[in-house]
């Protein structure tokens, strides 16, 4: 295969899955900021997603105050950010068109009607309810991966497909979880007030709806939501789709299938950050501090993300 198609099959999913993943953070952020609690905690929420998805800067030049309408509009709408959900489905589909012929016409229409759809959305964006449009997004990219399964041989394109949504995957669920749990520790100031403990479930609560993991949650732990049992959850239950150690354990065998002279050393790096996670629990993390525990991680999946592009696809100086 070219890379130059193993790169466009690659960023078509990646750019699908932030799409998704944006939209997920976007929501949980909207939903929690409707829950009774401090202003300054209310802007602090905002910035930290810009903090952590590295655009604070971008979004300063162009907005004067960090707040949920601003920040929701760069997310969402804003085509200079390369991030917002607009400009990854235009990625997305764009990718999808040059490379029609390695994938179904079903996945071809399914990401070209999106960004049909998306068109009529934004000529009525102002009137747009946020929660509505970013459950949109959410079902729009179910179904790119339920066509994408249902019709696409398992083949080497299909292989470099699910590489690029894992590894953006396993990206964005540690940002969430990180972004949250930062959260978390600053409202530990709320602890004597009558409003803590509501404010503290339903907090977690939305973390897990963000991540498809609330019922998921309910089956594993009947007892109440706590930010231990959601991160444990969330980065080492192998059952959890969008798990940590899942993402992981998915990624070992399919760059087994596309094996080539330069990947020997992703294999290296993916089997140590494997052994690292299933030789480590939640005690020991809480103990080294989630947050350093996360950064690693993020360090270690973009690195492993780095090598990849290395090996197959088109150097970013060459785009």
């Amino acid at each position: 295969m070219l890379s130059r198609t193993a790169d466009c099959l690659y960023w078509m999913a990646r750019y699908t899955e932030r799409a998704e993943n944006t939209a997920r953070m976007l929501d949980v952020n909207h939903q929690t900021s409707l829950l009774p609690q401090p202003a300054q905690f209310l802007e602090q929420s905002w910035k930290k997603l810009l903090t952590i998805s590295k655009l604070e800067e971008s979004f300063l030049s162009q907005y004067d105050l960090i707040n949920r309408e601003n920040v929701l509009d760069f997310m969402i709408y804003e085509t200079g950010n390369p991030s917002s959900i607009v400009s990854c489905l235009f990625a997305a589909r764009e990718n999808a068109r040059v490379i029609r012929g390695r994938i179904t016409s079903e996945v071809w229409e399914t990401q070209n009607t999106t960004w049909l759809e998306l068109q009529q959305i934004l000529e009525s964006r102002h009137q747009a309810d946020p929660s509505r449009l970013l459950e949109w997004v959410k079902h729009r990219c179910h179904l790119f991966r339920g066509v994408l399964h249902g019709t696409m041989l398992k083949n080497e394109a299909f292989y470099f497909i699910r590489v690029g949504t894992l590894l953006e995957r396993a990206d964005n669920t540690a940002r969430i979880l990180e972004n949250k749990y930062e959260e978390q520790e600053t409202i530990q100031a709320l602890e004597d007030s009558a409003d803590h403990n509501f404010f503290d479930f339903y907090h977690w609560a939305a973390l897990l709806r963000s991540v498809s993991a609330f019922e998921i949650y309910r089956q594993i732990y009947s007892d109440q939501v706590t930010p231990k049992q959601v991160a444990q959850l969330l980065i080492f239950n192998k059952q959890m789709p969008r798990s940590l150690v899942c993402c992981i354990n998915e990624l070992i065998p399919l760059i087994s299938e596309v094996k080539n002279q330069q990947s020997k050393d992703i294999e290296r790096l993916l089997g140590k950050l494997k052994a690292s996670l299933d030789y480590s629990d939640i005690d020991e993390v809480f103990e080294q501090g989630l947050e350093e525990f996360i950064e690693t991680f993020l360090e270690r999946i973009n690195h492993i993300a780095n090598e990849f592009s290395s090996a197959y696809l088109i150097p970013l100086a060459a785009i």
